[in-house]
């Protein structure tokens, strides 16, 4: 059995329901359709005793998937349309909760770029293969957003303040590093992908795996722990700077690279992201992603959305100007207006 759609293809072999991400130009960033192609072949394949494992990956040796397709929502948003901004983004996140509640094994092979929504279909999954190509990430206070897609779930149970850093800051991870975090199960270099998949159609997952997983190198982002924690663990976003401007007499440079990162990124959304974090620690991924698509849908009416893809997606100057400018600027009431009122 096979079927395609413009972006997602799918087809059955051997009992493994394969979903390959083909959309090129925008390195499978999630459009409306993609999720909705992804949701309906899930669904279809759970029940069907033809298939009994699924395999997600990528048709683009550059990327697994570089996130959701924020540009549309931002068009939807700038045209007032907050039906189709709720729509995008509950279809987006009901696709993650069925991926993480799915009853057989979901394999993500992600070997290039993963980062925003391709995090939300992969680390979500019993099976995240990673090969030494990939480079995970969470990078949308960068752009006026929050680190959604269940990521205040996933990054709130990390070790320590680590989740915090990671959400705040949209650090690029290595496959050694989601290794080490658990973001990822096992390691498999890219020279033994086709191997791997060519014995996951002829055995089993476990086989598979048991043939071609291999220890990576080592990970440095756990080096970091006490360091990460010891910022990263402060009360307020401005404390953590105050942190950072301490501690940049390192020897390394961690410091002060960290906080040139953050004195970038939006004061709100930043603000708004500790929040979700902390509030995701000791939720479900249910309840994360019900909270998460509320303040979503809230942020897309945000100047600072609208902003940070145009600057980063659109006109590509990097140059956004936030509103607030600074974190002095963000009132904490409004903060937690934004958990504790309706849409």
């Amino acid at each position: 059995m096979s079927s395609s759609s413009q972006f997602v293809q799918t087809r059955v072999e051997h009992g493994v329901g394969e979903i390959l991400l083909d959309r090129p130009t925008a390195l499978n960033a999630l459009d409306i359709g993609m999720i909705r192609d992804m949701h309906d072949t899930l669904m279809a394949w759970r029940d069907d005793d033809a298939v009994h494992t699924v395999l997600v990956r990528s048709a683009i040796p550059k990327a697994f998937c570089a996130g959701g397709d924020i540009r549309a929502v931002r068009e939807a948003g700038l045209g007032g349309d907050t039906e189709a901004v709720w729509g995008y983004f509950s279809e987006e996140y009901r696709l993650d909760q069925l991926i993480a509640d799915y009853p057989k094994p979901y394999v993500a092979v992600i070997d290039g770029v993963a980062m925003g929504g391709g995090l939300g279909i992969s680390v979500h999954g019993a099976f995240r293969v990673v090969t030494e190509r990939a480079v995970l990430a969470m990078p949308e206070t960068a752009i006026g957003f929050i680190p959604d897609v269940g990521a205040s779930h996933f990054l709130s149970n990390l070790p320590g303040s680590i989740g915090m850093y990671l959400g705040l800051t949209g650090t690029r991870l290595t496959a050694a590093d989601a290794v080490e975090l658990g973001l990822a199960t096992h390691y498999v270099p890219s020279l033994e992908l086709d191997d791997f998949i060519a014995d996951l159609l002829a055995e089993d997952i476990d086989t598979a795996l048991a043939n071609h997983m291999r220890l990576p190198p080592a990970g440095a982002i756990l080096d970091r722990r006490e360091r990460i924690d010891a910022v990263f663990s402060a009360d307020t976003v401005g404390g953590m700077l105050d942190r950072l401007v301490d501690e940049k007499g390192d020897d390394d440079g961690w410091a002060a690279e960290t906080l040139a990162a953050l004195v970038k990124h939006s004061p709100w959304s930043m603000s708004v992201t500790a929040e979700l974090i902390r509030q995701g620690s000791g939720s479900t991924l249910e309840h994360c992603l019900g909270r998460e698509l509320r303040v979503a849908v809230k942020m897309s009416r945000c100047p600072d959305f609208a902003e940070g893809i145009r600057a980063v997606l659109v006109d590509k100057d990097h140059a956004p100007t936030w509103d607030p400018a600074t974190l002095s600027g963000v009132d904490p009431e409004a903060v937690r207006e934004v958990f504790s009122t309706p849409i």
